[in-house]
């Protein structure tokens, strides 16, 4: 890609990923290039290259529109994850090291703080928190194709709209499967570290549907 093709495709997946589009909607090329700052060239690649990550679909003659996810397409989405970060954990207890446990604990702390806080949780410091658990977690995996497989997938727009939909009690027990996921890594029990990853995965699932 082009640097034009590859800042207009930042953009718009960051846009889509804040939800800033509704699925369904009609992206079109001429207000994109404007919003983007580049012409339509860099556009129709940018869109092609979100087409391909499952942001976007492409139908031809009609345009380019935001992906609409089915329920069906939604547990897909949360059982792949199941198991790749089922893997992901279980390969992380034997490689992990004080240093990036320390890093986990610190940011399990930060979301009992952030769901502490007396004037209301904080939203935004659970959700860089639990990305930056669920990432540190496959960089101790050591493996980068399931990196990258996993980083297409958990980045659906679907996925990071889960968290911002729990109550306060899915948020607490979300973090105490965290707490849990640690104890395993730092007890190098690859079987625990996998059980309880999967769980909590599939706990967002059924969050997920009882609250949407």
């Amino acid at each position: 890609m082009s640097k034009a093709s590859e800042k207009a495709y930042r953009e718009l997946r960051e846009r889509l990923l804040r939800g800033e589009f509704n699925p369904g909607d009609r992206l079109v090329e001429d207000e994109l290039a404007t919003l983007c700052g580049v012409s339509r060239t860099p556009i129709r690649e940018a869109l092609q290259k979100l087409a391909n990550d499952m942001f976007v679909q492409q139908i031809p003659n009609r345009g380019t529109y935001v992906m609409e996810i089915s329920e069906t397409d939604q547990e897909d989405l949360f059982e792949l994850r199941a198991v790749l970060e089922g893997v992901a954990a279980a390969r992380a207890a034997k490689n992990a090291d004080e240093e990036t446990l320390a890093l986990l604990d610190k940011q399990v702390a930060r979301i009992d703080e952030a769901l502490s806080d007396s004037d209301g949780y904080q939203l935004d410091t659970f959700l860089d928190a639990n990305r930056r658990i669920h990432s540190l977690i496959i960089d101790m995996a050591g493996s980068a194709r399931l990196r990258v497989f996993l980083q297409n997938l958990t980045e659906q727009p679907v996925l990071i709209g889960t968290l911002q939909r729990y109550s306060m009690a899915n948020l607490k027990r979300s973090n105490e499967h965290h707490r849990e996921i640690v104890e395993a890594l730092r007890a190098g029990d690859s079987s625990w570290a996998q059980s309880v990853m999967v769980s909590h995965i599939h706990a967002a699932l059924h969050s997920f549907n009882r609250e949407k």
